[in-house]
């Protein structure tokens, strides 16, 4: 487990890409707002997300700043075992709080950037400068398609492969669970 734990750390915090421009953060992320559930609708997927259904990542800021982030998901199915993961977030940009620092193990912190923010907090996307990783996510299991073509044509104008990308099944028996 301890293996697995530090190969996804090494896996967040490699360096950028020196080919691409940095990627631009959102100007001003209302950190409480932000909060909450986001489920994930597409991604490129770290290994331990390749077989991920219903994947939900909740963050919840605690009195000394960080962000208690909690992700969960169904492995390899919608029926398969529930797996759950439990980093800790650090904002590393106070003025504008769109860049993070993500922390699956003391003390590699994997960098975590808020790119796109719908005004009314519905979508979100969170990138890299790598472009290794990626997340499109929503506050509902589904998004329309036009806004999923849209933000998957933002992820190609920033430099992403998006033949990588891998849309996260939701199915929910309620349309929606927050956790």
């Amino acid at each position: 487990m301890k293996h697995t734990i530090l190969t996804i750390a090494l896996l967040f915090v490699t360096g950028c890409s020196a080919s691409l421009p940095p990627l631009k953060t959102i100007d001003n992320v209302d950190i409480k707002r932000f909060m909450g559930p986001w489920y994930v609708i597409a991604c490129i997927p770290t290994f331990i997300e390749t077989e991920a259904y219903n994947g939900i990542e909740t963050y919840r800021l605690d009195p000394d700043g960080s962000i208690d982030t909690v992700f969960t998901f169904n492995k390899g199915g919608f029926d398969g075992p529930s797996k759950r993961y439990n980093p800790r977030g650090f904002i590393v940009d106070r003025v504008n709080n769109s860049t993070w620092g993500m922390q699956f193990i003391w003390p590699l912190k994997s960098e975590f950037l808020i790119t796109h923010l719908n005004a009314d907090y519905s979508q979100t996307v969170i990138g890299r400068n790598k472009r290794d990783y990626v997340w499109i996510m929503a506050r509902t299991p589904q998004i329309p398609e036009a806004d999923y073509l849209g933000l998957v044509k933002e992820l190609e104008g920033q430099g992403y492969d998006i033949s990588k990308l891998r849309k996260v099944p939701q199915r929910w028996p309620d349309g929606g669970i927050r956790p």
